[in-house]
């Protein structure tokens, strides 16, 4: 767990989750990565806490809380739209034009499908904003930014678009046992966390099931060595 620490400050920590583990247990148990969290005390009494939620299947930046007092700060954050997310897809076909905006309502499939969503007019909001980077072989690499929060809202916006996240069993018709992962990354998050500083802002590497679609689209690998990623702020 500490190897996969993007940044640690007093009030919050960004883990790089890995792809295929969740971050809590569900209803059928199971290990999660909130079991592990007590080897990220350093110090405080409490293990830290999930300050937001990723899929299993999502790898990259997420938040954690150090105390009651930053979770109840960065829950603010989270509910008012303050933090800027930056997520990395590859997709199936891809959009003809370069950038747009999905807004699409969504709601619970049925509950039979636990957390599984539908595009539902009287659903809740849920707005995400595009933009494509690359093309190549019938598949394009994009940046997508949720101006909301809803489960799943990424993976069933660009599904009913007609173009799902390449490796999506569930929206994007993928074989459950094709070896596989989503092609979905949380590649960025921006925290105004404090009043008189700079938004907080984290990047997480491009996971290794996810280079070399991201390569044939025309990703260059400018990352620093994850060495250096890890605790960008020390």
């Amino acid at each position: 767990m500490v190897a996969r620490l993007l940044y640690r400050d007093g009030l919050m920590l960004v883990l790089d989750k890995p792809a295929g583990f969740a971050v809590h247990r569900g209803p059928k148990g199971g290990e999660s990565l909130e079991d592990h969290f007590g080897a990220l005390r350093f110090g405080l009494p409490r293990a830290p806490a999930l300050a937001h939620r990723l899929d299993r299947d999502t790898s990259g930046c997420l938040v954690l809380g150090r105390h009651r007092k930053a979770l109840e700060s960065l829950g603010k954050l989270f509910k008012n739209g303050k933090i800027g997310k930056t997520y990395w897809a590859l997709v199936q076909g891809g959009p003809a034009e370069n950038e747009g905006r999905i807004d699409m309502p969504l709601g619970k499939r049925d509950d039979s499908r636990g957390w599984w969503m539908k595009p539902d007019p009287q659903g809740q909001p849920a707005v995400t904003t595009w933009r494509v980077l690359g093309r190549a072989e019938g598949k394009a690499w994009l940046a997508l930014e949720p101006l909301t929060g809803r489960t799943h809202q990424l993976r069933v916006h660009c599904a009913e678009q007609g173009w799902p996240i390449v490796g999506d069993a569930i929206y994007g018709g993928a074989p459950r046992d094709g070896g596989l992962r989503l092609q979905l990354l949380s590649r960025e998050i921006v925290v105004p966390l404090y009043k008189n500083r700079d938004p907080v802002r984290v990047t997480a590497p491009v996971p290794a099931h996810m280079r070399d679609g991201l390569a044939a689209c025309g990703w260059i690998d400018n990352d620093p060595p994850v060495e250096t990623l890890r605790l960008q702020a020390g």
